[in-house]
C-alpha cells in the first residue's frame, strides 16, 4: 500500500513539474500559458496519474495470485518446483512489463504530447 502511494506522489510531482515548465510552443509571446493549455496539461497529468495507479494496482493483485499458485504448484509437487519457477518468473516478467509500459506511455504523453497542437492554441 506505501509503494502504490510513493508511486502516485512521485508521479504527481512529475506531473507538476511537467505543468510548471508547460510546452514551449504553447507559450506565446507573452511567455506565459494560456488558460486552455493549463487545464490540458492538468488534464493530461491527472489521466497519466490514474492510468498509472491502474496499472501498479493490477500488477500487484496479478504477481500476488501467480506467486500463490506457484507456491501451491510447488507443495503439491516439489520434484517439478525448478520448472514451476523458471514458468512463474516469466510469467511476473510479463505482468511488470505492464506497468513499465504505461509508466512509459505517462511520461510520453506528459512531456512529449503529440496531440498538444490539437488541443492547445
Amino acid at each position: 500500500m506505501r509503494t502504490g502511494l510513493l508511486l502516485l506522489l512521485g508521479v504527481v510531482c512529475l506531473a507538476s513539474f511537467a505543468i510548471a515548465a508547460g510546452e514551449p510552443g504553447a507559450a506565446g509571446a507573452q511567455g506565459g500559458m494560456s488558460p486552455s493549455s493549463a487545464w490540458f496539461f492538468t488534464a493530461v497529468s491527472v489521466a497519466a496519474v490514474i492510468g498509472l495507479a491502474v496499472a501498479a494496482a493490477g500488477c500487484g493483485i496479478a504477481q500476488g495470485n501467480a506467486v500463490a499458485r506457484a507456491v501451491e504448484s510447488i507443495a503439491r509437487q516439489p520434484e517439478s518446483a525448478s520448472r514451476i519457477l523458471t514458468v512463474s518468473m516469466i510469467g511476473l516478467a510479463f505482468i511488470e512489463s505492464l506497468t513499465i509500459y504505461v509508466l512509459v506511455i505517462s511520461l510520453i504523453l506528459i512531456y512529449a504530447n503529440p496531440f498538444v497542437s490539437y488541443f492547445v492554441r
